[in-house]
């Protein structure tokens, strides 16, 4: 055994008990749940018995875990920095746990545009948190108002545009891979940030 495979062992031995005590359960409760006996487990988590990987699947599910997220090494690049797009006003960081995905923070001054022709449709998933001031959602012929620390969850196939009301806002954005690729495409022919 590496030292890397020993550092991997002790990692996911101490995350499968950190994993049990987050959800409040005693050894005897998770070997029920895993179909192993209490011994087993404990002697699992204590490093004196070796790795199954037939038992780190059933214990991962029994944990509502994947094997992939247990044996997960840690990244060495915990802290990401920006890339700006001051073109658009935009402050970008990749989601490097889910590739494609990403999340912005934009300052808005604009009000959403007044005609629906200028909203946008795209396949994916947005999500987006107010930071400080109020955000107006369109969405469909809906007019939602989202004020700071609130936020929303909307599917980008319904037409959208997002815009500032009263005054300047900041907003957050998260977007999925088709929502991402959707925007991309929005700023590739020019659209304002209010279409954003």
């Amino acid at each position: 055994m590496t030292q890397d495979d020993g550092q991997l062992d002790s990692l996911v031995r101490r995350r499968l008990r950190a994993l049990r005590v987050a959800q409040g359960w005693s050894l005897e409760e998770l070997a029920r749940r895993a179909n192993l006996s209490q011994s087993s487990l404990s002697r699992i988590e204590n490093g004196q018995r070796r790795l199954a990987l037939d038992q780190l699947v059933t214990l991962a599910r029994a944990l509502d875990t994947t094997l992939d997220q247990l044996v997960e090494s840690a990244a060495d690049d915990v802290v990401i920095s920006p890339m700006i797009d001051a073109a658009h006003g935009l402050m970008r960081w990749p989601v490097r746990a889910v590739p494609g995905m990403s999340v912005t923070r934009q300052r808005m001054t604009d009000p959403p545009p007044g005609n629906p022709a200028r909203m946008r449709a795209h396949p994916g998933r947005e999500w987006l948190v107010v930071l400080s001031g109020t955000a107006v959602l369109m969405l469909g012929d809906r007019r939602l108002r989202i004020e700071a620390d609130q936020a929303a969850e909307f599917p980008t196939m319904m037409p959208h545009a997002i815009g500032a009301e009263g005054g300047p806002c900041e907003i957050l954005g998260i977007f999925d891979r088709d929502a991402r690729r959707g925007h991309q495409k929005d700023g590739e022919r020019g659209a304002s940030a209010a279409d954003r």
